[in-house]
């Protein structure tokens, strides 16, 4: 009877230790799986290059409408703050030109060229950065003037005008040409280390919520013009 007993403590030991055994793998298993999922998602929230690129070109084209609004208030002479203006072309001038565009030309543009792909279009949209800036700086000279004199009003207007002209066309090839082509160019592990590389970029330049500080300062602006709310926008059918 002893002997039996001693037997059947045994098989129980060894079954008990097998069943540990088989946990251990499985919670391990799953433990792996799971931090898999969580680099996984945690991967997924990388903004890519063209996203990001895409994400302030609609920061610029809330500005655009900004402008267009400062434009019909000129023509019909309708009173508006001067600052609105201004503030507008500063956004410009810092956030879009001075470090969106710089963007595209550092990233995108110089290594369009060195591949020798898409070389026409490139400096076509490198051409109308330049023309950009150069409205910017009369923008941002006129915009302190108060206050304007009737040709200088029309000036103002003839600016506003070609500066939304070139800006559609011009963000909207890059949006479907350009940004799908530069995917294309260059490998996964760059396009990924230039995401990476965008987003410390912004950071280092206007905080870590720089792109969120920009948004909020047009909001401020479209509402002081009575444009913020989009349901304005919807027509009556």
């Amino acid at each position: 009877m002893i002997e039996v007993g001693n037997a059947a403590n045994d098989q129980n030991r060894r079954d008990f230790i097998q069943r540990g055994i088989q946990f251990a793998v499985v919670t391990g298993f799953t433990s792996i799986t799971m931090f898999g999922c969580n680099e996984k998602k945690g991967k997924e929230k990388e903004v890519s290059p063209p996203e990001d690129l895409m994400q302030e070109h609609g920061l610029l084209n809330r500005i655009l409408l900004i402008y267009d609004r400062c434009k019909t208030n000129l023509a019909t002479k309708q009173s508006f703050d001067p600052a609105i203006l201004l503030n507008s072309a500063g956004i410009i001038r810092a956030f879009v030109e001075d470090y969106h565009e710089k963007q595209e030309e550092n990233y995108l543009f110089a290594r369009f060229q060195k591949a020798n792909q898409l070389t026409e279009l490139v400096q076509i949209l490198k051409q109308q950065h330049d023309a950009g800036r150069a409205i910017t700086d009369q923008l941002l000279q006129l915009g302190k003037i108060r206050p304007l004199t009737d040709t200088q009003s029309q000036r103002l207007i003839e600016l506003l005008t070609n500066f939304n002209y070139m800006y559609r066309p011009h963000e909207a090839r890059e949006d479907t040409i350009l940004f799908p082509a530069f995917r294309k160019l260059v490998s996964q592990h760059e396009y990924d280390s230039l995401g990476e590389e965008f987003e410390d970029n912004e950071h280092k330049r206007f905080g870590e919520d720089g792109f969120e500080t920009m948004v909020d300062k047009v909001a401020d602006i479209e509402k002081q013009l009575g444009i913020y709310e989009l349901a304005q926008f919807t027509p009556s059918l």
